[in-house]
């Protein structure tokens, strides 16, 4: 978590390229104390997946202004520079939680991957700008659309640091991405649907899920094709499964739920 201002706010856009950002508009009149509270309590259990940044407004008018805030709290996700209006005023942990996963899941599909580092306790907001070197390439290549040179840009960084778990889950997405291509989503799930037993066709069903945010979906689809099958296509499923693990994170509750299930499949 990191406390913005009129100086740093751009740098704070600068950082979704590479990762997830909440924005926390608030003021200390607004008596919020407690979603306050939940955010970092979210931020933290994250760990990394996105970066809880916190404005306030009445410190920064002018940038409340050009954002057409007219009143806090208003919680706002930033994906590759562009803001997505999450809520405004006070909402349940559980459903702040809800619309945050949206807001991940949304950045798995186009490729926002990258893991937030931490930063200590009082920072400004300058404090995690400094890139990381090793990624510039793949992220040069994820920005212009080229996931296939994304995906040997990470490759080249696993071979380096393996067991890298940003890489892994950089690689991860842009490979779904060159999965995805320009397949309609419709007919691909369609098709899945219509041929059950089409082991290739429920992998691009599932790859399709997962892009469009319905993570769980996915997996269940792929651990009733592991139930199923056997020999090379339950591997080919298996495998599958194990990579869109890495797009969405192993730490997800969701993950670490499908993980049990896939074990119970297998064994």
């Amino acid at each position: 978590m990191v406390e913005a201002d009129e100086k740093t706010f751009e740098n704070v856009l600068n950082l979704s390229m590479r990762h997830p950002v909440v924005i926390e508009f608030y003021s200390p009149r607004a008596n919020a104390d407690a979603l306050s509270a939940d955010l970092k309590s979210l931020a933290n259990a994250a760990a990394g997946r996105w970066l809880l940044v916190r404005l306030n407004v009445d410190a920064a008018p002018r940038i409340a202004q050009a954002l057409g805030i007219q009143a806090v709290p208003m919680v706002v996700g930033v994906l590759s520079g562009q803001l997505m209006p999450l809520f405004q005023g006070t909402r349940e942990r559980s459903e702040v939680s809800a619309l945050i996963d949206q807001l991940i899941q949304a950045a798995v599909a186009n490729g926002v991957v990258a893991k937030a580092q931490p930063v200590a306790a009082g920072a400004e907001a300058e404090a995690p700008l400094e890139p990381d070197v090793r990624f510039a390439a793949a992220d040069a290549a994820m920005e212009a659309g080229d996931y296939a040179l994304a995906v040997a840009e990470f490759d080249k960084i696993l071979s380096a640091t393996p067991g890298d778990s940003e890489a892994a889950a950089g690689k991860a997405g842009a490979e779904l991405l060159v999965r995805l291509g320009d397949a309609d989503p419709n007919l691909v799930i369609a098709r899945a649907t219509a041929h059950p037993d089409d082991v290739d066709a429920q992998l691009a069903a599932a790859d399709m899920e997962v892009a469009g945010g319905v993570p769980e979906a996915a997996f269940a689809r792929l651990i009733g094709v592991v139930r199923a099958t056997s020999g090379a296509d339950r591997d080919k499923a298996r495998v599958r499964l194990l990579a869109l693990f890495e797009t969405i994170g192993s730490s997800d509750p969701m993950v670490l739920k499908a993980r049990r299930d896939l074990m119970s499949a297998l064994y």
